[in-house]
């Protein structure tokens, strides 16, 4: 008998699995393909929501938790003989925002150093920037992480350890007499005295049987990578809600779109070259590069941004860790801890009713 299975092998199911083994329960994890090849894969893996102040508090303290434990977790994943997640503290600029005065309020708030800074602070910031802005705001201390090397080293690390059933998709909750009894899947069924749905876009999908499924859509993005010289972009640039990541490697991955077209996954060649002029507006040195790859993702998007962490209070035993939008990566452990806390009935970190399914968002 499995004491919890998760469903969905995201980052945030991978996550969540290893938090719960870590506390003692059995636990095995259902993944419809291979663990941390949709979302997780697609984005860009800044551990900081974009424009932070312009979220409700909860996501910022869900962040802030994150941010504090990621370098922990990245030695974790190293020692544990994965690959490097690359971990990185890359700064984020902050081209022409318009609200400064919610900047520096939200800043005072969540003690997050912040610089704003004029024309000659962003050429100091970062040479080669091609940019009219005369300001910009400067997070010193965001980092970044390679979410295609994270989710890898995430599965390397808890595959020995958890049963992982992959190429198996969850069809049905298992429900009797108002309590979860398990899931059938596509090759079996599984007992279990409690489910944890951490599916992503999909979640609402397997939910709708049994009960009203919250509020989670997929959101398609769209980006882009170009294969660049080391060390010649060295900040993560945002600008109008696109951004600019450089990897460890010269690598530098352009994003996104928002595009509400259901589980469409289709790129476009329209987005592709939209990508690729504001990537070459902003740095002309890309344009001798080469687009080595041209991808898409299906976010899990909720009202406000803010994710479903709790238990789903019509079926006993059934919990629902879901809809971080655009920012599983960053508010992705702070989130698998608080839903471990309320499943082993711990003293949780952060006060858990802003992200309870009946929460107003």
């Amino acid at each position: 008998m499995i004491d919890c299975l998760i469903v969905g092998g995201g980052i945030i199911g991978m996550l969540t699995a290893n938090e719960l083994h870590t506390a003692g329960m059995a636990v095995a994890l259902v993944e419809k393909g291979h663990p941390g090849r949709e979302s997780s894969w697609a984005g860009g893996g800044i551990v900081s929501p974009l424009y932070p102040w312009r979220y409700d508090d909860s996501i910022s303290k869900l962040a802030q938790w994150s941010q504090a434990h990621y370098p922990a977790i990245a030695r974790m994943l190293i020692d544990a003989g994965g690959p490097d997640p690359e971990y990185l503290k890359s700064g984020l600029l902050i081209l022409e925002p318009t609200d400064t005065d919610r900047t520096t309020a939200w800043s005072g708030r969540f003690e997050q150093p912040l610089h704003l800074i004029d024309r000659k602070g962003i050429a100091e910031c970062q040479p080669g920037l091609d940019t009219e802005a005369s300001e910009a705001v400067w997070l010193p201390d965001v980092a970044q992480i390679r979410n295609p090397r994270f989710s890898k080293s995430l599965y390397h690390a808890i595959r020995q350890k958890i049963t992982i059933h992959e190429q198996t998709e969850a069809t049905e909750l298992m429900n009797e007499q108002g309590r979860v009894r398990g899931v059938k899947t596509s090759t079996g069924t599984l007992e279990a005295d409690k489910v944890i749905v951490c599916a992503g876009a999909w979640s609402g999908n397997l939910l709708s049987d049994i009960v009203t499924p919250p509020a989670i859509e997929p959101v398609l993005g769209q980006m882009i990578i170009f294969r660049h010289q080391p060390g010649a972009i060295t900040s993560i640039v945002l600008h109008n809600d696109r951004y600019i990541i450089p990897r460890k490697d010269g690598r530098v991955l352009v994003g996104s779109t928002l595009e509400y077209r259901g589980f469409d996954k289709h790129t476009t060649e329209q987005a592709k070259q939209e990508l690729k002029a504001f990537a070459l507006a902003h740095f002309p040195s890309l344009g001798e590069a080469e687009i080595e790859h041209h991808w898409a993702g299906l976010r899990p998007g909720s009202p406000s941004g803010i994710p479903y962490i709790g238990p789903i209070p019509e079926i006993g035993g059934l919990y629902l860790n879901a809809g971080h939008f655009r920012n599983g990566v960053v508010l992705g452990p702070a989130s698998t801890r608080l839903l471990a806390d309320i499943v082993l009935g711990r003293t949780p970190i952060l006060d858990p009713e802003p992200y309870t399914i009946d929460a107003k968002r």
